[in-house]
């Protein structure tokens, strides 16, 4: 029952994500985000292109934004501090608004030892470097997306949205 549950909210995120006029996706596969990967990359609506790093990732919808699509990128928060370089010298200094969807490991309460370092400084990071980070819930799903669009179009950088593994359920 709770894996349904899950399923269904993450695919309610990924209806209000298209909703939002979201329409390009690209990233690295979480098992967090496995029911929003797999509606994103199957709904008529949304180009969908996998990649095999999240720099890679950055790139490919940096060209999707480019060529005028409103894009996401999925990442695990280890991806985030492997591609720090590309989202502040590409996406900060040239005002690529992209949408990150963070899948947040070593949160507090989880107990992975070789996410806890990442976990502790992540949000610290992304404050940092400019990018407001919400975490995901399922009661405030459509104010967090609504947050993030405006960010994106007022500030032209990108924006977070965090998930907690287990969170939505």
């Amino acid at each position: 029952m709770e894996e349904n549950t899950r399923k269904e909210l993450e695919n309610k995120f990924a209806k209000l994500l298209i909703n939002a006029g979201f329409n390009f996706v690209s990233g690295v596969p979480c098992a967090a985000q496995k029911y929003i990967i797999d509606y994103l990359s199957n709904h008529p609506k949304i180009q969908h292109i996998p990649a095999n790093r999240e720099s890679e990732a950055l790139g490919i919808a940096t060209g999707a934004f480019l060529a005028g699509k409103k894009p996401i990128v999925y990442m695990q928060n280890s991806g985030l501090m492997n591609s720090l370089n590309d989202i502040t010298s590409l996406l900060i200094s040239y005002k690529i608004p992209i949408l990150l969807i963070i899948t947040w490991r070593g949160a507090p309460g989880e107990d992975a030892p070789q996410h806890l370092v990442n976990g502790r400084s992540m949000i610290k990071i992304l404050d940092t470097i400019g990018i407001p980070a919400q975490i995901l819930t399922k009661e405030n799903m459509k104010l967090t997306i609504q947050f993030s669009k405006t960010w994106l179009k007022e500030k032209q950088i990108p924006a977070a949205i965090l998930i907690i593994r287990g969170i939505l359920k």
